[in-house]
């Protein structure tokens, strides 16, 4: 694939699509800021178009970096498979581990909690939903005993340290980090034998790649996380005041609005993959919802620690939670089925969360109340 492919470098770079959209959104964004400061403008409409911007920005800029990133490591010889399960997961959550971290820095403990959590829950429930209506998949056993264990794992450890002194310490970010880094490590280490196991499924594991050069994968990776970090401090902002213009707690907005946003590579690349695979789509999704509650989290919570605020408890607490164990349980089990995910279940975890959303209005609206 790559070999017969001519290899692109810098001069190439320049004219990249996704480049040159990730230029676009970022000179838009400073433009309608500059604008809006200058003319004057303070509305509504504005925080929406900048919160639509830097979400676009967030997404593309991490395409970009997943783009640079899994050229390095193909050109160090790791495995397609492994790429998926460590860079393309680790790039698709790039979204989250900046929105998260910035939000941390900025104090927002339930816009951080909220916003990985409800990626996760959107991920396992409406794009897996989406995936699987859009074609029916087969699940290998080696995915779902491994990595779908680890993900419910993952989700319930993060419930835990968040559930007891409704704070994520800075120890407890370090556990979770460290977690991560051996899950990644054993990953690695069992590259061959992972291998082995794929080699019945090798459509199944092939990711589709430019074949850039070094140098045009390190711009890749060293500007695709510049734009990032400037999204995400800039989707911070905004989600911030957007709350506050809707007069709707912090953590509504970091469940719907930047969860499903900081999502999209997520369903990009599992809607792509499950057109030519039985299950690197599921794959893609799992290991994206193992990153994000040990990686993500765990990285802005040893930034500064995640309170849970007195405002967004019963939010979190009641309702974001456990949907979000909810969701994890309901998909595995699904899976577990016959090994074989059916449309029908597809159209289940969507409604499932359709009424995740129900719920949350409900709540706004005082309909319900703990």
């Amino acid at each position: 694939m790559g070999s017969e492919e001519k290899v692109m470098g810098i001069p190439q770079l320049i004219q990249f699509q996704t480049l040159v959209t990730t230029g676009s959104l970022f000179l838009a964004i400073v433009a309608v800021r500059f604008l809006s400061q200058e003319m004057g403008y303070d509305s509504l409409i504005i925080t929406f178009l900048l919160v639509a911007l830097a979400l676009g920005l967030l997404v593309c800029s991490a395409d970009f970096f997943i783009e640079g990133a899994k050229g390095l490591a193909r050109r160090v010889g790791l495995p397609e498979v492994v790429i998926g399960l460590t860079v393309v997961s680790i790039g698709t959550s790039l979204p989250e581990i900046v929105f998260t971290t910035s939000s941390a820095a900025a104090g927002l403990g339930d816009l951080a909690i909220s916003g990985i959590l409800g990626s996760v829950l959107v991920q396992i429930t409406l794009i897996m939903g989406i995936v699987v209506v859009n074609k029916g998949l087969k699940i290998r056993e080696s995915w779902l005993k491994r990595d779908g264990l680890i993900m419910l794992l993952a989700v319930l450890i993060l419930t835990f340290f968040l559930l007891t002194g409704l704070t994520l310490e800075r120890w407890e970010s370090g556990i979770l980090v460290l977690l991560y880094i051996v899950y990644i490590t054993w990953l690695l280490l069992h590259r061959k034998v992972i291998q082995l196991e794929e080699e019945d499924h090798k459509e199944e594991v092939a990711i589709h790649d430019s074949n850039w050069n070094n140098a045009a994968s390190i711009n890749m990776v060293i500007f695709g996380l510049a734009f990032a970090v400037f999204a995400a401090d800039q989707l911070v902002i905004y989600s911030r005041l957007l709350a506050i213009e809707l007069n709707v707690p912090q953590a509504i907005i970091g469940v719907t609005a930047t969860g499903i946003g900081t999502s999209l590579p997520e369903l990009t690349i599992a809607l792509m993959a499950a057109k030519k695979s039985q299950g690197v789509a599921i794959g893609t999704l799992i290991g994206s919802n193992i990153t994000d509650p040990l990686l993500s989290i765990g990285l802005a919570g040893l930034v500064k620690p995640l309170a849970i605020e007195p405002e967004g408890f019963e939010l979190i607490v009641y309702i974001i939670i456990p949907f979000t164990i909810l969701g994890c349980i309901a998909a595995l089990l699904m899976m577990r089925t016959s090994y074989e995910f059916k449309k029908w279940e597809g159209y289940t975890l969507i409604l499932l969360y359709l009424l995740f959303i129900i719920t949350l209005e409900a709540y706004n609206r005082s309909w319900i109340t703990f």
